[in-house]
């Protein structure tokens, strides 16, 4: 049990046999009447996003989970096979909890959180940057723009496809941040 003073971003919390993650919170003084804290929360089950709001000093239920490193061996027809870094053992986790499933590449380093009484695995999360080869992408020509944030689509060596900007070739490097899929810097070779 906790309160809402020992709120946190990341925090995990039990609520209505969901398990909620803290995004956002802030604690409210009005002039009039208690104070409260309105918190903005993710859905681990459903990956949802939702307002809710406590009053000051209301117990909750916290909920252990736990991250562990592991890496991406390949994908099947049952879904996604992981090794832990440390122990070696080998998991199997559905597409439908890995964030951006299609930037996943052989090899790669990602964190699986794990509801730690039940020992099931709630998400994936991709490291924030990774790099990827431009495999294919149209040509950018000079003058092609009538502002300066234009951008072209490029698939990347999983397939996924990114807009990056118009001076980004076939078989450059590009850093792309997984958090929102979004075109982060060219890498030197």
């Amino acid at each position: 049990m906790a309160t809402t003073a020992d709120f946190k971003n990341g925090l995990c919390l039990e609520i209505n046999d969901d398990l909620l993650t803290i995004v956002q919170f802030q604690h409210v003084k009005p002039g009039k009447g208690p104070a409260f804290v309105r918190t903005k929360l993710k859905s681990l089950k459903t990956g949802k996003v939702l307002d809710k709001t406590f009053t000051a000093g209301v117990k909750v239920d916290v909920a252990r989970i736990e991250r562990r490193p592991h890496q991406f061996l390949y994908k099947d027809e049952s879904g996604y096979i992981f090794m832990h870094n440390e122990t070696y053992e080998q998991i199997l986790i559905e597409e439908s909890i890995i964030e951006s499933a299609d930037l996943l590449k052989e090899g790669q380093e990602v964190e699986i959180v794990f509801h730690a009484d039940t020992e099931t695995p709630l998400s994936c999360e991709l490291p924030p940057f990774i790099e990827m080869e431009v495999t294919y992408t149209e040509p950018g020509l000079k003058g092609d723009t009538a502002s300066s944030s234009a951008s072209k689509q490029a698939t990347v060596e999983t397939g996924a496809i990114i807009h990056v900007p118009l001076f980004v070739n076939t078989g450059d490097r590009i850093k792309i941040d997984t958090r929102d899929r979004s075109y982060s810097e060219r890498v030197k070779s």
